[in-house]
């Protein structure tokens, strides 16, 4: 079985930057994906507050999974963690840090994404056993909140800012200690057209090299 951690950290070098596709439908889930992922992506989670989120996750790990890793956000429960690697799903993001979660994603093989927010939460998602961590939400902090929690956080441990990041503020993040983002409305929200997230993934790579 291929290391969750190994994957997590190829793709991660590939684009550090996860497509967050709220409210994304099963309808549009392919025609989405295939302009995610030829504008470049590796990394997309359809959070479950979405309308049948877990068809959506099948139809995108059928569709692109031997191109991307797929899975889901919003995870609360141990129960969705198994609903997710049911459908296929690889990726398991949750908006806090629920120790239960983290050490269940990895013990079922799966990528562990939690979100944290202060130095407390950081080290228990870790120890819990966490491939990398999510600031979030990253409008209720500053590249400079950042900065200071980077200087006792492991530096091998992938850090990404989540919520209110735009293309024009990501260079800010990066020279504060982030090493890359989730990308939420401002690259899909529910009925924009799959051309028109094409063009917004774009503007995110180019500035994320």
């Amino acid at each position: 079985m291929t290391d969750p951690a190994q994957s997590f950290a190829k793709a991660f070098a590939a684009c550090p930057l996860v497509a967050i596709l709220r409210g994304l439908t099963p309808d549009e889930a392919i025609p989405v994906a295939d302009a995610l992922v030829e504008a470049g992506l590796t990394l997309i989670e359809v959070p479950l507050n979405s309308p049948q989120p877990y068809d959506s996750i099948a139809a995108i790990t059928a569709h692109v999974g031997d191109k991307a890793i797929v899975g889901a956000g919003t995870v609360l429960t141990t129960d969705q963690v198994d609903q997710v690697k049911a459908a296929g799903g690889t990726l398991i993001v949750s908006p806090n840090t629920d120790v239960e979660v983290i050490a269940h994603s990895v013990a079922q093989g799966l990528i562990s994404l939690p979100g944290y927010f202060t130095p407390s939460e950081a080290f228990a998602a870790l120890k819990a056993g966490a491939h990398g961590l999510k600031l979030f939400p990253a409008e209720g902090a500053s590249p400079t909140f950042l900065k200071a929690q980077r200087a006792v956080l492991p530096r091998d441990v992938a850090v990404l800012a989540v919520g209110g990041i735009t293309p024009d503020n990501m260079a800010e993040w990066r020279a504060h200690g982030a090493d890359g983002f989730g990308l939420g409305s401002n690259l899909y929200r529910a009925d924009k057209p799959a051309a028109d997230v094409a063009v917004s993934a774009r503007a995110y790579i180019e500035k994320a090299r």
